[in-house]
């Protein structure tokens, strides 16, 4: 499948919903499940700004790629976000759109200069 790298590097990231648990199957209740390291999956939807424009979005990121408080409005760092196109037929009709991925997502919040001692 087409993975395609997205640039951050000159975008504003925020948490907009903190991380929840990726449910793979509603009806069962099953959890969704790295296929490589077998680490839960987690989901994030962060604030994506770039270029005049702000979207939302929903990052799958494995558990142990969460780093830090990650509550609204946390600035964060997106590593190897990666975008995957899909589509699918589901009762006859055909779904398409766009999923996102990422290895880690990072709390800046500690990283942000504070008052400095005197």
């Amino acid at each position: 499948m087409r993975q395609i790298p997205v640039d951050t590097s000159g975008a504003v990231v925020m948490v907009a919903k903190s991380p929840q648990v990726k449910v793979r199957d509603r009806r069962t209740g099953e959890i969704a499940t790295d296929a490589d390291s077998g680490a839960t999956l987690m989901t994030v939807d962060v604030m994506f700004a770039a270029n005049e424009e702000v979207e939302i979005l929903s990052i799958t990121v494995p558990e142990p790629g969460i780093t830090g408080e990650l509550a609204m409005g946390t600035p964060v760092a997106l590593t190897g976000l990666i975008a995957r196109p899909w589509e699918n037929d589901f009762n006859g009709q055909k779904r398409h759109g766009i999923a996102f991925r990422a290895v880690a997502v990072t709390s800046l919040a500690d990283a942000a200069p504070g008052p400095k001692a005197a």
